[in-house]
């Protein structure tokens, strides 16, 4: 994946934290999600008072890309950090890589954790997942 489409992911991602609803953890969180068309998808985390309807940046940003009938993706960038502004690095939760999962293949698909365009980190789902369970397990 060619430095420009990274660097937009990142700038992307950043655009999407700035309308996390984190009022309880003020932690944002920002994804977007590249689909093997082009199309980028954003999220968001949106935290809710009893926390466990709260939806992660990452899964936001596929289950919108889902029902906008994509199914096939490429990477995701994800940054995080309080006060509007990454400030490390910021790797799904597992709820998210099992998403992540069930909608692409591990051995191709880009994980970028981002602070800016000039620092980031990429790595492959299956290394951030070893020995995953995916669709193919119940056929």
């Amino acid at each position: 994946m060619d430095g420009l489409i990274v660097g937009e992911l990142i700038r992307q991602a950043i655009e999407a934290m700035g309308r996390a609803y984190a009022p309880y953890s003020g932690f944002q969180v920002g994804a977007a999600l590249l689909t093997e068309e082009g199309k980028i998808y954003q999220g968001c985390n949106i935290e809710n008072a009893a926390y466990t309807p709260t939806n992660c940046a990452e899964r936001t940003a596929f289950f919108q890309a889902v029902a906008m009938g994509e199914r096939r993706f490429l990477a995701i960038a994800v940054v995080g950090g309080k006060d509007g502004k990454p400030t490390g690095y910021t790797s799904p939760c597992g709820v998210c890589r099992q998403v992540m999962r069930e909608f692409c293949d591990s051995e191709t698909f880009q994980v970028i954790l981002a602070i800016d365009e000039s620092h980031w980190q990429k790595y492959l789902l299956k290394d951030l997942f070893p020995m995953s369970f995916g669709p193919e397990n119940l056929g």
